[in-house]
């Protein structure tokens, strides 16, 4: 066999490595990595995905269409964790970044009822689940970070008190309590990207296999996917990018796209439920 010439593999591997450039958005000998505009723009695609197949496919069946619009849509809720962290880490003033995700909080809980047809007035339908958005689990999520990081007096029995309240107050929203561990857990190893991501996915096998026994099969092993959130993190570069204006559109949109939603369900299903029940 003909030995292939040291050239030749240098061309070879420069050819590899340009299609493995486009592939991860890189341009010249700089890496284009993702900065946090970039990824925030992804969780908001990706979320409003998984909210289109809730309404074209509601009760989230066990049909191959509705299951990868639900796997792309696994995206946001760990992007939404990531930056939950950089946001804590650092605010310059915490006191306004929790009020300002408590409110938000509140406004989403409006939207996302009547997105999914649920009762304004938490456990009034006599189900413990999805009560409320998950921006109720972030916020309070910062309180903990707080509680457990912060400079503050409390012991550690106190500490752990106070964060068992916490995962009490968010049980009942989307994605739980469980969003309330796995962000404490990701801001423990924060800087190394590949233990922050074993320790939320730690916390997400749990509520996979919560949901997979109490709530839905489907949603329960659908769950699992948030795992491919991974090489997407891996390309943030740790800037925020150039449109400061970005960090607002979230704030903005996850509510409006949510009454959009309702609108829609309204109009196509009447005033009938898209989650499972």
């Amino acid at each position: 066999m003909k030995e292939i010439s040291k050239e030749k593999m240098i061309t070879l591997d420069k050819w590899i490595y340009d299609i493995i450039e486009k592939v991860i958005f890189i341009r010249g000998d700089e890496m284009r990595k993702l900065n946090s505009n970039h990824l925030k723009l992804i969780a908001i695609i990706a979320m409003t995905i998984d909210h289109i197949a809730d309404l074209i496919y509601p009760g989230m069946p066990n049909n191959i269409i509705s299951n990868i619009l639900h796997i792309i849509g696994r995206l946001t809720a760990p992007i939404m964790f990531f930056f939950i962290c950089e946001g804590f880490y650092y605010t310059k003033n915490l006191k306004k970044y929790i009020l300002r995700l408590f409110i938000f909080a509140i406004i989403s809980h409006f939207a996302y009822c009547f997105a999914f047809g649920i009762n304004y007035i938490p456990f009034s339908s006599g189900n413990i689940f999805n009560q409320t958005s998950i921006m109720w689990s972030l916020a309070w999520s910062v309180v903990a970070l707080y509680i457990v990081n912060g400079k503050n007096n409390l012991k550690e029995w106190q500490k752990w008190i106070l964060v068992i309240l916490i995962n009490v107050i968010t049980f009942s929203a989307d994605w739980s309590s469980i969003a309330v561990m796995a962000i404490l857990s990701m801001y423990s190893n924060r800087g190394n990207l590949k233990k922050q991501i074993i320790g939320m996915n730690f916390w997400i096998m749990l509520y996979a296999v919560i949901s997979y026994l109490f709530v839905s099969k489907t949603y329960g092993l659908i769950t699992l996917a948030v795992v491919l959130v991974y090489p997407l993190l891996k390309l943030y570069n740790g800037e925020k990018g150039k449109l400061n204006w970005m960090k607002w559109l979230f704030y903005l949109y996850y509510p409006l796209h949510l009454v959009i939603i309702g609108i829609l369900r309204l109009a196509i299903y009447g005033n009938i439920p898209l989650l499972f029940n």
